[in-house]
């Protein structure tokens, strides 16, 4: 089972503020199809609706906060995994983030931007301790964005594109807080710039403006090292 499988049909937090979350979130020791009709029933009674309406629900229902992890988990993972790329840690600091989330929910109060921005807020904290407790900076992963070329087939080309993918990484692993926060939104989220404005509390033309002074820095970065 892939570790999205898991995210998405793993046991989810209902309520047990006294439980670790690791094992508020661990793999079901039992086939996940045995929720099937359970589960199938919760996501017709959330499917209709809204956020808003979700969110209000699941300060007093812990099914409807078990619909909104369901609707989250996988873009909570990818922010935590492209920041400090290693899987299993970010699955488990996923796992804290919606623990965390679970035991605040009544003090959430909606200002308008989504839901996702608040849970974006905890597992910044969560990274930000995670690097301070180890002392270091990890390189993320950022494989995925887009910077590849048809070196396959060409060892010395694969190589090059090795070393400039991670003189890129190196390069946004030097750039501030929010401009790293923007490149994996826009690039591994895939968000459009209206989107990441609502999570990020910028007007879309702010976003273009900084996405286009993050490029502008990254290129004088590599410049500056001869890239």
């Amino acid at each position: 089972m892939s570790g999205r499988e898991r995210r998405r049909t793993g046991d989810c937090p209902q309520g047990d503020a006294g439980r670790e979350p690791e094992r508020a979130f661990s793999e079901p020791s039992q086939p996940v199809h045995r929720q099937g009709q359970a589960a199938s029933k919760q996501q017709d009674r959330f499917a209709g609706l809204g956020e808003d309406r979700l969110v209000a629900l699941a300060k007093s229902d812990p099914e409807a906060f078990g619909e909104l992890y369901q609707r989250n988990v996988d873009r909570v993972f990818n922010y935590v995994f492209y920041r400090i790329g290693n899987v299993a840690e970010a699955e488990d600091l996923t796992a804290r983030t919606f623990y965390q989330a679970l035991g605040n929910i009544h003090r959430y109060v909606d200002r308008g931007a989504p839901f996702a921005a608040w849970l974006y807020r905890i597992a910044h904290n969560l990274i930000a301790n995670y690097h301070r407790d180890r002392a270091r900076w990890r390189v993320a992963s950022l494989d995925n964005l887009e910077i590849s070329d048809n070196s396959a087939d060409r060892p010395d080309r694969a190589v090059e594109a090795s070393e400039r993918r991670r003189a890129l990484l190196l390069a946004i692993q030097r750039q501030p807080e929010d401009r790293q926060r923007l490149l994996i939104l826009k690039y591994a989220q895939r968000l459009s710039n209206e989107e990441i404005g609502r999570l990020m509390g910028r007007t879309e033309s702010s976003i273009k403006s900084l996405y286009f002074r993050t490029l502008k820095a990254l290129r004088a970065d590599l410049e500056a090292r001869e890239w």
